[in-house]
């Protein structure tokens, strides 16, 4: 029994000698939120545009529901729900006119629309606005208007391309919501996005870095990959400081937060003999404490390795 929602063999794609995808192979199971993490400029983009058919590639392969990229493309687009960056609502239609726009490109059957459009717009809360013009909503609102209309025939993989990029943090909280009941309810779910808090949201996560993954698996794992110790360091001198720390024996790598330095140090290296290394070079220390990476902790260190 196949139980892979998505799967790509050395799927690359090249414009010019820009290497945008390179040789990406990712295996995501049936009913798995999967989160392509990484920053401008990575690639993840131009990999949700392969896997859904609407990009060729260069090369390689890959199989979405079950249906070639390179063979089956309109059938993969009768599986799938896709939201991009600038995901084409119409400003002057209403809510329940941008819903029903898509339920016609969808073919989605006149019977079965209202209950679907029903649910749709309570589970994300747009029953009070379905007479409202998509213009006039709030950014928030928009995204959740835009997930509507991607799910509006009932897709088995789902495709968001940073949905929460400049939204609300309230309105984020309530985007989350509605994709773990999608969840629930067994959709496959590939979501890009370059907040790290995000991706521990998701179920496995792939970093990404100039189109090839770094590293893929759950949250947790990837925050303990490291296997270094870290240090998070209070100074009120944190930013002048960075150079000054980097030049001490038995460091690995410093990144600077605000007024906290977080520090990756030898095994051998208690945090003890940091800090009078710290003191000893002239570095204030306010207070510090052993913690475990962040992501952003772990993606800055595999990328400057």
């Amino acid at each position: 029994m196949n139980t892979s929602a998505i799967k790509t063999s050395s799927l690359s794609k090249f414009f010019g000698n820009n290497i945008a995808v390179d040789r990406l192979n990712i295996d995501i199971r049936k009913g798995e939120l999967y989160g392509l993490v990484g920053p401008d400029g990575a690639g993840k983009t131009t990999t949700m545009r392969l896997l859904t058919a609407i990009m060729d590639p260069t090369s390689g392969d890959a199989w979405v529901a079950g249906f070639s990229i390179l063979t089956e493309g309109e059938r993969i687009k009768e599986k799938i729900g896709y939201m991009s960056q600038r995901f084409g609502l119409y400003e002057d239609l209403t809510v329940m006119e941008n819903i029903h726009f898509y339920a016609d490109l969808y073919e989605v059957p006149k019977r079965e629309r209202p209950a679907k459009i029903e649910r749709l717009l309570g589970f994300s809360n747009l029953t009070p606005f379905k007479s409202r013009l998509a213009g006039k909503l709030s950014g928030g609102m928009k995204q959740k208007l835009g997930l509507s209309c991607a799910l509006i025939h009932t897709p088995d993989v789902l495709f968001l391309d940073e949905p929460t990029n400049g939204v609300d943090p309230v309105s984020r909280r309530d985007f989350w919501r509605i994709l773990y009941d999608l969840l629930k309810e067994g959709v496959t779910i590939l979501i890009s996005t370059a907040y790290l808090d995000e991706a521990e949201r998701c179920t496995r996560i792939g970093l990404l870095h100039k189109g090839s993954i770094l590293i893929e698996d759950e949250p947790k794992n990837v925050r303990s990959s490291l296997g270094l110790p870290m240090i998070e360091v209070w100074s009120h001198n944190a930013r002048s400081a960075v150079e000054s720390v980097r030049k001490i024996g038995g460091v690995c790598n410093v990144s600077l937060y605000g007024d906290r330095l977080h520090v990756t140090v030898e095994k051998k290296m208690a945090a003890s003999e940091l800090i009078d290394q710290l003191r000893h070079a002239g570095i204030d220390v306010k207070d510090f404490r052993e913690i475990l990476p962040s992501l952003e902790d772990v993606f800055i260190s595999m990328v400057e390795r």
